[in-house]
This record gives structure tokens, C-alpha cells and sequence, in this order.
């Protein structure tokens, strides 16, 4: 929108097998979780799988080891410490992400069968009229060599970098979750309750997300598009609208 700089984006591809490039602490963190779990999985897999074969390929069964009560001490401990290496990080991020607390900024959406609407209200305070409005996705005759299929909107949500921002979140109608991958966000739009997720972004650009709770026919369009601007910018972004109201 405004920008004089190197803009992103991020969107997965066909070709890609890993998740999307990390633009928040908080997606950093998932990640390094996800590749430390999946370091501990190997070993597991592995060593099952020598077992399985060298039981497989052995004729008869070592009664001599079976019947050691050493093994039992084993095969309960080696797991249990494997158990506590994966849920301690878990639990510490777990509640890394339910802190919401000291943020700069508060936006409100709300989710529609099938859009997304947005309230900056807390933003700009003692404004006489509310800073609000809707995001639809682009038709398909509206589209240019711009916008992304199925993934771009109208009006994007635009955000200021390096910036705490808390996103309170509910729903209009049906269940719908406010999801961006590359923010590491992800909370479910529930009718008459107020859910929350709180990121910093650590660089500008276009940021994309879908509905991710099955909320009806058109649950496949209603994309979500978070562009990331500096300060200045997004100033700039808060006078155009107030002088096209």
C-alpha cells in the first residue's frame, strides 16, 4: 500500500514440504519446536526399527534378556524422559502463546458467512465515527498479475512493524478461526464470546491466511490479508481513510 521498500510475501507452493517463513518470534519458536520433536521422532523410529529387525532375523527369543528386570526399568524410562523433552518446551510455549498482556495495539474482527470485518477503533481513539470495514475476496474479474487467486481481498488489514498488536477475535453468524501460518495466529471466531492472539512482525509484507473451521458453502473464500507496514506508513494508511470519510 505504502511502501518504499523490499516488500514479501508469504504463501505456500506446490513444492513446498516445509511451513511457511517464520515473520513473527512467536512462528520462530513453533518451528524450532516442530524440528526438535521431529529430531526425537527419528530416534524413536530408528531404534524400533533396529529392534524389529534384529528380533525378525533371530531365530529364537534371548530369555536371558526377557526375563531381566533391568529391561522393564528400560523401556519405562528411556520414554518418560522422552515424554518430559517434549513437554516441557510444549508447555512453556503453550503459555508463551496465551500471553496477550502489554500489547501496543488492539484491532477487533469479526467473522461473516463469508467475509471479514475489522475495527480500529482503539487505535485512533475519539474519532465521531467508527474506523471500520469489511474485506470480501477479489472476484475473479478483478484479479491482475498483482493479486493472488483466491487468496487476495479488497481491503487488506494493514499492521505496523515491530509493534505488539493484539487481535480480538468473534464471530457474526457460525464458527469461523482467524488464521495467518506466517504470523504463527490461529484462533476460532466463536458467536458471543472473544477470543485472542497477540504477534509482533518482524518484517513488512503481504501476509496470507484462510478460515480454518469449516463455516459453511463458501468456506473456501474468505481469505485473510495482513500487510505489514513501518509506522509511518500505517499513519499514512489512517489519514487516507479519515479523509475519505
Amino acid at each position: 500500500m505504502f511502501n518504499n521498500y523490499v516488500f514479501h510475501f508469504y504463501i505456500g507452493t506446490w513444492s513446498q514440504i516445509n511451513l511457511q517463513d517464520a515473520n513473527s518470534p512467536l512462528i520462530e519458536e513453533l518451528i524450532k519446536l516442530h524440528d526438535y520433536i521431529n529430531l526425537i521422532l527419528i530416534f524413536i523410529i530408528t531404534f524400533v526399527c533396529i529392534i524389529i529387525i534384529r528380533i525378525v532375523k533371530s531365530k529364537l527369543i534371548n530369555r536371558s534378556l526377557i526375563e531381566v528386570q533391568i529391561v522393564e526399568w528400560v523401556w519405562t524410562l528411556i520414554p518418560a524422559l522422552l515424554l518430559l523433552q517434549i513437554a516441557c518446551p510444549s508447555l512453556v510455549l503453550l503459555y508463551l502463546i496465551d500471553e496477550s498482556a502489554d500489547c501496543n495495539w488492539n484491532i477487533k474482527t469479526v467473522g461473516h458467512q463469508w467475509y471479514w470485518s475489522y475495527e480500529y477503533n482503539d487505535i485512533i481513539a475519539g474519532i465521531s465515527f467508527p474506523f471500520e470495514f469489511d474485506s470480501y475476496i477479489l472476484p475473479q474479474n478483478e484479479i491482475d498479475q498483482n493479486s493472488f487467486r483466491l487468496l487476495d481481498v479488497d481491503n487488506r488489514t494493514t499492521l505496523p512493524l515491530h509493534v505488539k498488536i493484539r487481535v480480538l477475535i468473534t464471530s457474526a453468524d457460525v464458527l469461523h478461526s482467524w488464521t495467518v501460518p506466517s504470523l504463527g495466529v490461529k484462533a476460532d471466531a466463536v458467536p458471543g464470546r472473544l477470543n485472542e492472539v497477540g504477534f509482533i512482525a518482524d518484517r513488512p509484507g503481504l501476509f496470507f491466511g484462510q478460515c480454518s473451521e469449516i463455516c459453511g458453502a463458501n468456506h473456501s473464500f474468505i481469505p485473510i490479508v495482513v500487510e505489514i507496514v513501518n509506522v509511518n506508513s500505517f499513519y499514512r494508511f489512517i489519514l487516507s481513510f479519515l479523509e475519505n470519510e
